[in-house]
């Protein structure tokens, strides 16, 4: 695969991964990707029994005050990690 240097070809890489890369990495690639598309994080945080809408609130919450190219770049980081580690 070509070296991902843009934000668009990163989020665009992240659906052709092979391996899975678990839950918690998914949430962080989450908070990222909605810190760098939207800002800091919008709405209430979600009940407790909203197990999922929660994490995801959470994980965005996590980066709040990031800068949005800021995001961007840390997204697409994890993405470059997330890809050299499926030629190993």
């Amino acid at each position: 695969m070509a070296e991902i240097t843009t934000f668009e070809e990163a989020v665009a890489a992240v659906p052709t991964l092979t391996k899975d890369p678990g839950t918690l990495t998914k949430l962080v690639l989450y908070g990222l990707y909605k810190q760098a598309t939207v800002g800091d994080v919008q709405g209430k945080k979600p009940s407790v029994v909203k197990v999922e809408a929660r994490a995801k609130y959470e994980a965005w919450h996590s980066v709040e005050g990031t800068s949005q190219e800021e995001a961007r770049e840390e997204y697409i980081e994890k993405v470059r990690e997330l890809l050299a580690a499926e030629q190993d």
